[in-house]
């Protein structure tokens, strides 16, 4: 634009240029013609006129000379306020966009040396500082650096940093204008820095450098071999340490009757705790070498803090989680001590129930301990639902996807457990036995030894445990002796039949009699006989007797059938059972030989 404005001033002064030289031009002509005439002829009237003119349009021409170099002034005015204008405009919208432009920094071995912010010769900010970068770099590692020979050089529309015939940076008008200066400026600016970079970069490639670098290097690696040396050697010793303890202070760890760990167990356990302790601290001095070592050299400086970083930003970042969720690790000890101490409550309230020191109306003392793990399990639900949001990464997807799965996966798979359970607490509440109880399940009888969530386990008298799931029990029928026996007293039966010549009175004061003497029958309430059945050839009479435990149901029925077998013998009665035909032709009775009333005649 500069250029177009002083090409079009330069055409104008040309033209005014042009136009006084022809009215010069024509007045001399004029005058040489006026003089020839003078020579010639005479002077007339008609030749002054012409003067007069002439005079006329000299002083007209004269006119517009002055006319047209102040509209060529007024014109130079204008394009001076226009580029003023441009100008002021330009450095508006650069002050509102340095407000959000950072500027690319051109960074040499780490330091920052100055910003770009403008374009050049199709070349980006960031390319431009790449560039720049690049081959401040290239000239910083030459033996042979001079750095005061870094020069300026300007032209009409860049101004260069040079080294010999080496470009290091060009700066442009557009980029004084960002650094609010000229580009002369701003170039002598930043060529101190640049000199000063390369007095720094040309004293740390020096050879003199290089070789105590290179001692560095030595020196590190040969303290870490001596650090290698002086670790293993304490290990040694340690080891030597933990073999004596075997015979001195370590003791067998027992428990109960098993023997856990026996001391050589504990001294092969000891020296291989030591073994990862000294290769953790090994690994621990490779890990701090490593990094010292490239940090040594400088063209292995980034890589050295890029594998320190490797290092350290693990820590620094559990570190920092660790003091961030101190105030949600005191919030889940809160919690958590709040449930402990209620289920301390609920459990001192249980076992005040189950002894009956408490009483409370319509709940009865074997609830206490079921209703207590109820209660406790509730509480840790509810107490794990409050920590969960506190939980570490409990708001990430990873955390929230992993607890869906695993919810799926038990709901999925637990539908029986989870009837067994249900099934289990609505047999605890039912209270159709106790621990202890005999029952009779289906064509199972036993005692009741263990009541589980899941399953309850019944001995039969043969010494048999039988597992029955708890939801079997619940669809099933259950009878229960010994909860009869407490309450009530359970009352035993047995049938037999004799022959239609004894007296019924006589049977039933013999029944009465035998149950009375079988022990484990109680006589209060007293053994009563039933008339069953009359057969072709016999009656059938039951003899009922109550016992109150019903532990010895089997014992008592073995007692009360000999007791019947004896009391019959000693009065000759035959018991007709099992069936059998007599005939009453001098054939022997079924009565033994051996009977009690031969005894009884006898001692008699």
């Amino acid at each position: 634009m500069k250029g177009i404005r002083a090409l079009c001033l330069w055409l104008l002064l040309l033209f005014a240029s042009g136009a006084s030289a022809q009215l010069v031009e024509k007045v001399l002509d004029i005058f040489n013609e006026d003089t020839l005439g003078t020579v010639v002829t005479q002077k007339s009237d008609t030749d002054s006129l012409h003067l007069l003119k002439i005079k006329e349009d000299l002083e007209t021409s004269r006119l517009n000379e002055a006319n047209l170099r102040m509209e060529i002034e007024q014109m130079k005015l204008k394009y001076d306020a226009a580029d003023s204008l441009k100008l002021a405009k330009q450095r508006l919208r650069i002050d509102s966009l340095r407000r959000m432009t950072p500027g690319i920094p051109v960074i040499v071995e780490g330091d920052t040396l100055y910003y770009l912010f403008a374009k050049r010769g199709g070349h980006t900010p960031q390319q431009r500082a790449e560039m720049n970068a690049a081959a401040i770099t290239e000239l910083g590692k030459r033996f042979n650096l001079q750095p005061d020979s870094v020069y300026i050089e300007s032209s009409d529309i860049v101004t260069d940093l040079m080294y010999g015939n080496k470009v290091l940076s060009s700066f442009t008008d557009q980029d004084g204008l960002w650094e609010g200066c000229s580009r002369d400026q701003l170039a002598a600016a930043k060529r101190k820095v640049i000199v000063d970079k390369l007095k720094v970069m040309k004293d740390e490639h020096s050879l003199w450098q290089l070789g105590k670098r290179i001692l560095y290097f030595i020196l590190v690696i040969i303290g870490q071999f001596l650090l290698f040396k002086l670790t293993t050697w304490l290990f040694n010793k340690l080891k030597v340490r933990i073999q004596r303890l075997k015979d001195t202070k370590l003791r067998p760890i027992s428990i109960q009757d098993y023997e856990l760990l026996d001391t050589q167990k504990q001294v092969n356990l000891l020296v291989f705790l030591a073994s990862l302790l000294r290769y953790a601290v090994m690994l621990l001095q490779l890990i701090l070498t490593v990094p010292l070592l490239f940090a040594i050299f400088p063209q292995t400086k980034d890589l050295a803090y890029k594998l320190f970083s490797y290092i350290w930003d693990p820590i620094k970042s559990i570190f920092l989680g660790i003091v961030e969720y101190i105030p949600n690790l005191f919030t889940i000890f809160v919690i958590w001590l709040a449930v402990k101490y209620l289920v301390r409550l609920v459990r001192y309230l249980a076992s005040e129930i189950q002894s009956e020191r408490l009483k409370i109306g319509g709940f009865y003392a074997d609830w206490a301990m079921p209703t207590f793990h109820i209660v406790r399990f509730l509480l840790y639900a509810f107490m794990i639902a409050m920590i969960y949001p506190y939980l570490p990464g409990s708001k990430s997807g990873v955390f929230q996807g992993i607890s869906v799965f695993v919810g799926l996966i038990v709901s999925l798979g637990s539908s029986t457990v989870i009837g067994n359970i249900i099934a289990g607490l609505v047999i605890t509440y039912m209270r159709p036995f106790k621990l202890g109880d005999r029952i009779k399940l289906n064509d199972t009888t036993g005692n009741v030894i263990e009541k589980t969530p899941l399953v309850t386990r019944i001995r039969t008298p043969k010494n048999e445990v039988v597992t029955i799931p708890n939801s079997f029990i619940m669809s099933s029928h259950t009878v229960n002796f010994s909860q009869s026996a407490r309450d009530y007293g359970l009352i035993i039966h047995s049938e037999v039949s004799v022959g239609y010549d004894i007296p019924w009175r006589k049977t039933h004061q013999l029944l009465v009699e035998a149950a009375l003497n079988t022990p484990g029958v109680v006589d209060d309430p007293r053994p009563f006989v039933l008339e069953t059945s009359l057969q072709d050839y016999y009656p059938v009479y039951q003899v009922n007797a109550y016992i109150k435990d019903a532990n010895q149901l089997a014992q008592v029925y073995s007692d009360l059938h000999q007791n019947i077998q004896d009391r019959f013998n000693e009065e000759g009665i035959e018991i007709m059972s099992p069936h059998y035909i007599a005939t009453r032709d001098g054939s022997e009775t079924t009565i033994p030989k051996d009977d009690l009333r031969g005894k009884k005649s006898f001692s008699n």
